[in-house]
């Protein structure tokens, strides 16, 4: 009696689903996306609503009400070490982020809307970016034939730049 061995192949099924990003740009150069599971909004805010505090690091542009919540705004690639923002603008595209009970307001060129991709499709920074990056970032992307930085919210958040001894 003989007996046939039948192998079943088939893909793994896919468990691991893409996940929400929100896309902006930081300045001219350089595109980046942050977790939707840090962001709460992306928001439009009159640069007079900002009020600046003195004795502040340059890259804390000041505070602002959000929802009746008095949070932090910060220039996004002044922390980064990337060219600064234009101060001449009316008006700042912020998005809110909030990792665990910290709120803060990060001010960046523009917004570009959300986009997706999985966790294996995030590459080592590494010697894609300048080094002072590294600690902000859980790594790159590429798409459409575009390197986008993938900002790690924590790492921003507890930056020792904002933290006043």
């Amino acid at each position: 009696m003989t007996s046939t061995k039948i192998t079943i192949t088939s893909k793994p099924v896919e468990n691991n689903l893409a996940d929400g990003y929100l896309k902006f740009q930081l300045n001219q150069q350089t595109g980046a996306v942050l977790s939707m599971k840090h962001t709460q909004e992306a928001i439009i805010i009159p640069v007079d609503s900002v009020t600046s505090m003195p004795n502040m690091p340059p890259c804390i542009l000041g505070l602002m009400n959000w929802r009746s919540r008095i949070i932090w705004v910060i220039d996004l690639p002044k922390i980064l070490n990337l060219e600064s923002l234009d101060y001449r603008v009316r008006q700042y595209n912020a998005i809110v982020v909030r990792v665990e009970s910290l709120l803060l307001g990060l001010v960046v060129q523009e917004i570009k809307g959300t986009t997706k991709f999985v966790a294996d499709e995030i590459h080592s920074p590494i010697g894609q970016v300048a080094s002072s990056l590294v600690p902000y970032l859980c790594g790159c992307v590429v798409q459409q034939k575009e390197i986008l930085l993938v900002l790690d919210a924590q790492a921003i958040v507890q930056s020792s730049i904002l933290r006043s001894n």
